[in-house]
């Protein structure tokens, strides 16, 4: 069985256990002495003192979840990247570009639903008034090809597949 502190990055750990070790190494990142941090936390309102920060990080004693919110707080990460595993920590900007690429797709599919809704809705009402039907076909290719051509100007030709 392989020992647990040769390699730390590849063990989960707790969420506490995790938190622990994320105090000191964005504590560390920053240059931080554990009086400056205890201080940050006091000034956002939790009572905490330089031997309290040691203690958390070195799991002499227990990190509560008002602790926790407050260390996110102050180094600026989600909580629930802040009790993740320790290598999260230096994955940081690419955790943050996958959020993005995440909610960019979940608003694209969002936009597709409406479209299709919207084309359905057209649809059915053409269906009632066949007559102006090739006439509204027309009027809503042109509109999506300028909307392409606005698209193409502001973004560039979609990349070839």
């Amino acid at each position: 069985m392989p020992d647990d502190e040769e390699n730390p990055e590849g063990v989960l750990l707790s969420g506490e256990e995790n938190a622990a070790v994320r105090v000191k190494l964005e504590r560390e990142k920053r240059g931080w002495s554990t009086t400056t941090l205890s201080d940050h936390m006091n000034d956002v309102g939790f009572d905490m003192n330089p031997s309290a920060v040691w203690r958390i990080e070195n799991r002499k004693r227990r990190i509560n979840l008002d602790e926790a919110i407050g260390f996110a707080e102050i180094f600026g990460v989600p909580l629930s990247n802040f009790v993740g595993p320790p290598s999260l920590a230096t994955m940081g900007r690419a955790m943050e570009l996958i959020d993005n690429v995440v909610a960019a797709y979940r608003a694209f599919n969002r936009a597709n639903h409406e479209a299709r809704k919207a084309r359905d809705q057209l649809d059915a009402y053409l269906a009632d008034h066949p007559d102006i039907r090739r006439e509204a076909d027309v009027m809503v290719s042109n509109a999506i090809a300028t909307e392409l051509m606005k698209n193409n100007e502001e973004y560039g030709p979609a990349a070839e597949a």
